[in-house]
């Protein structure tokens, strides 16, 4: 038995996932799960650093940043552990991913950066940890992400139907994956997907994020507003591509909004429609059957309900009906990454990042 603990906090930074997973074959077995809160104090400082320009931050307050999200992954790993009863001796590796802090993978030179220092991870669990994924990537040429259209392949390509596969966290991605199997898999990060929702809802209304959509359901959609934002460059540009908080984040927003007396709920609307219309907009050339989603949107029925009246010919429908649940896909991902790790076998898609070449991703720490 080959245990491995997966760990995600994603870009909407509300909680952090950790789950234990085994692998056996194609069947993942999930032997337990964790979500363990940010504590406040934490949660706004990384966000006013993710905020701000790359020119203005502090190196001081990313080091410290650096350290204390390390300390709290490795908690997480450990609170895990302990409601599962496991005994960390029985564990292969930690996957973790790691907080992006900034991602500028079209830079001269290309760079990712994500906090959360495996070192302390490895240190305070006494586990080894495989953390650091997205730069060897980045090196070879690539996007640096999205990486899980990987895991994605190895488990839900299917050969009667063309499927994609949507993550609605912070950012959205996607996964395409053709039926025909002579066709490369295809990813790349669409857009926002909660991180403005919940930017705007935590400045207007002092709410970590909008449930549910009950806030933006109290709005009414803009149109010229709506217009103005999905003609930003960034939808129009082809894959590879990614994109991250340091780019769609209120100073964004705000760009658009300049001047315009508009309700705040109406706003919220518009971009809960942002985020609906950039994700099929996205999905339509590919012409899929059906459409698995996952992450924390799938929770919003205006953004479920949103997506199946703009892609009447596919069938929109969370990853639970394949057997995983929807909050735990990116976590068990990684740690079917931290496993390609310790068996040096190359988990990027070259067709997916732009990389060069497939590499095997992740640094060791012991």
């Amino acid at each position: 038995m080959r245990l491995f603990i997966g760990l995600m906090s994603g870009t909407s930074v509300d909680a952090i996932d950790a789950v234990l997973v085994e692998f056996v074959g194609a069947d993942v077995q999930v032997h337990a799960v964790h979500s363990q809160p940010w504590p406040p104090s934490l949660r706004e400082a990384l966000l006013n650093l993710s905020q701000h320009t790359r020119e203005q931050s502090i190196l001081h307050d990313i080091a410290i940043l650096d350290i204390r999200l390390g300390e709290l992954f490795a908690e997480a790993s450990l609170a895990l552990l302990e409601k599962s009863q496991t005994p960390r001796e029985q564990i292969c590796a930690i996957g973790s991913p790691g907080q992006t802090l900034y991602h500028h993978p079209d830079g001269t030179p290309p760079y990712t950066w994500q906090l959360g220092d495996p070192n302390v991870i490895a240190q305070i669990t006494g586990i080894p940890t495989v953390a650091d994924f997205r730069r060897r990537d980045v090196a070879a040429g690539g996007q640096g992400a999205p990486l899980v259209p990987a895991f994605h392949n190895a488990h839900w390509r299917s050969l009667d139907e063309n499927r994609v596969i949507v993550n609605i966290g912070g950012i959205a991605n996607i996964s395409v994956l053709p039926a025909d199997e002579n066709q490369a898999v295809i990813g790349f990060d669409t857009g926002p997907g909660n991180a403005l929702l919940d930017a705007h809802a935590y400045q207007q209304q002092h709410l970590s994020m909008d449930k549910q959509g009950a806030w933006a359901a109290t709005g009414q959609i803009q149109p010229s507003l709506l217009d103005a934002m999905l003609a930003d460059p960034y939808f129009a540009k082809p894959a590879p591509k990614t994109t991250g908080r340091d780019y769609f984040n209120l100073d964004w927003l705000s760009c658009h909004t300049l001047g315009l007396s508009l309700h705040a709920q109406d706003i919220q609307a518009t971009l809960c429609q942002l985020t609906i219309s950039s994700i099929a907009q996205a999905v339509l050339p590919y012409a899929p059957q059906r459409l698995l989603v996952c992450g924390g949107g799938v929770h919003n029925p205006l953004l479920m309900e949103g997506l199946a009246k703009l892609l009447p010919d596919c069938v929109v429908e969370s990853t639970a009906t394949v057997g995983i649940d929807p909050d735990l896909v990116e976590a068990i991902s990684f740690a079917w990454l931290a496993q390609r790790r310790l068996d040096k076998q190359p988990s990027n898609l070259p067709s997916v990042t732009g990389a060069r070449q497939a590499v095997v991703l992740g640094s060791l720490y012991i």
